[in-house]
């Protein structure tokens, strides 16, 4: 059963920049996907990006090409996600989740990151 913990989540000013992480504990599949998804009050939750943990495929969703990172350190067994060119309407809770297949899941409890303006 693997459990995911994000961290690195916090306050910073528009154009800043953050690293979460989300290390996973137990066995980890080379095809299995980590996302990272976010939600801000009021709206749903939405796709940000996600990397296999092989490295070998990156996903990105259009708000935050560019400006966002994805990577892994499968020694650490610990996704990361740089996020540069901080927005305010970057403000979220943001989670990490796995996939086998289709359906995402061991959400882990989520990370709160605030943009000031």
């Amino acid at each position: 059963q693997v459990q995911l913990v994000e961290s690195g989540g916090g306050l910073v000013q528009a154009g800043g920049s953050l690293r979460l992480s989300c290390a996973a504990s137990g066995r980890t599949f080379s095809t299995y996907r980590v996302g990272w998804f976010r939600q801000a009050p009021g709206k749903e939750r939405e796709f940000v990006a996600a990397i296999r943990w092989s490295g070998a495929n990156t996903y990105y969703a259009d708000s935050v090409k560019g400006r966002f990172t994805i990577s892994r350190d499968n020694a650490k067994n610990t996704v990361y996600l740089q996020m540069n060119s901080l927005k305010p309407e970057d403000t979220a809770v943001y989670y990490c989740a796995q996939q086998a297949t289709v359906t995402w899941s061991h959400w882990g409890q989520g990370t709160q990151v605030t943009v000031s303006s």
